[in-house]
């Protein structure tokens, strides 16, 4: 039976209806903020809660991350509740930055995202630079469906970064996946050597609505 118009005296709940009209939607991402970390000289930052069965994933914001020293900042994750970081990784990534100066750019891969079955930390900021107050590294990492005992645990971050000395910009790009049938439960992040000074990362739960 073909339909034109819906009215609800006149629907048959026996029948079969052909709808020949279009539905136009967006998914669209909705952030649930669900934990807060400030770094004041802070060897590490931990997310120890709340990465569960709740989201199918979890977005961590990096704001204005200052180190102690000029050098990158790193992740890895756990199954045991932080009780111990050194999940498998398998990863890749890219990099570009230009000079303040305007006197070179680069677009290249970056050795240091590409790991095959490692266990240790993951880079996900290249060079965060300290020499100046106003240097700092603002990013997002994504992780999908942590709680999953059937498949790996894909990622990916970006990253924008002042370095320090001859000041440029870069932008990093990484994605992988921890090689685990093992629920992700906790993550924890760090500078490859020395501190964080100051800086903020928000974990959030993703809800996925669609609008039509």
């Amino acid at each position: 039976m073909s339909l034109s118009k819906v009215q609800a005296e006149s629907i048959d709940l026996t029948a079969t209806y052909a709808f020949s009209g279009t539905v136009t939607d967006t998914a669209v991402r909705n952030l649930v903020l669900l934990q807060t970390l400030t770094a004041s000289s802070s060897a590490t930052l931990s997310f120890t809660s709340g990465i569960d069965n709740t989201y199918q994933s979890y977005v961590f914001k990096f704001i204005n991350i200052h180190p102690s020293a000029s050098n990158q900042m790193e992740f890895q994750g756990s199954v045991n509740g932080g009780t111990g970081y050194g999940v498998t990784i398998t990863s890749t990534g890219f990099k570009a930055h230009h000079l303040e100066d305007d006197s070179a750019t680069t677009l290249a891969y970056t050795p240091n995202q590409d790991v095959a079955q490692g266990t240790g930390y993951h880079e996900i900021f290249q060079q965060v630079g300290h020499d100046e107050a106003r240097n700092s590294a603002c990013g997002e990492l994504q992780l999908f469906n942590p709680s999953s005992t059937t498949f790996v645990k894909h990622f990916f971050s970006r990253s924008s970064e002042r370095t320090s000395d001859a000041h440029y910009a870069i932008s990093q790009f990484s994605a992988g996946y921890f090689n685990t049938t093992s629920a992700i439960n906790a993550l924890q992040f760090r500078m490859a050597s020395g501190n964080i000074d100051s800086g903020i990362i928000k974990m959030y739960g993703v809800l996925w609505s669609l609008m039509v």
